[in-house]
């Protein structure tokens, strides 16, 4: 106990040190879905509908190409007939990661088990200089 009760700031320092070592794999598990790459292998090798979860505005200013605009406002009602087939993989998309994993677990309720969020949204698609459409 003495040594602890000496040394309390080297141990302080230790465990602080130890938590920012931490801290990249801790944010790593909070950032979830896929990346841009790997989603445009499951689009093109699984055929994934890819639904953009933005208001009307923020689609025509850029989107996906290809992508469906369901807004997540709306996702519940209108996701069912845009998208027929629960056993296609599902990626939603929004401007920076945020609706769209929060619109996964909306969807998993629906039925849609293949589902992810693209992980930093367009943003991320846009810097890894893939296509976006417009309109």
């Amino acid at each position: 106990m003495k040594f602890i009760i000496d040394n309390w700031m080297l141990i302080s320092v230790a465990l602080f040190s130890g938590a920012l070592l931490l801290w990249p794999v801790i944010q790593g598990a909070a950032v979830s879905g896929v990346d841009p790459a790997t989603a445009v292998q499951l689009m093109n090798r699984e055929k994934a509908v890819v639904v953009d979860v933005c208001d009307a505005g923020e689609f025509a200013a850029g989107h996906v190409g290809g992508a469906k605009n369901v807004p997540l406002a709306e996702l519940e009602k209108k996701l069912p007939g845009v998208v027929k087939n629960k056993a296609l993989p599902l990626i939603l998309v929004c401007q920076s990661g945020a609706r769209s994993a929060r619109a996964v677990a909306a969807a998993k309720q629906l039925g849609y088990e293949k589902t992810q969020s693209l992980a930093g949204g367009l943003a991320a698609w846009r810097a890894a200089n893939l296509p976006v459409e417009k309109g």
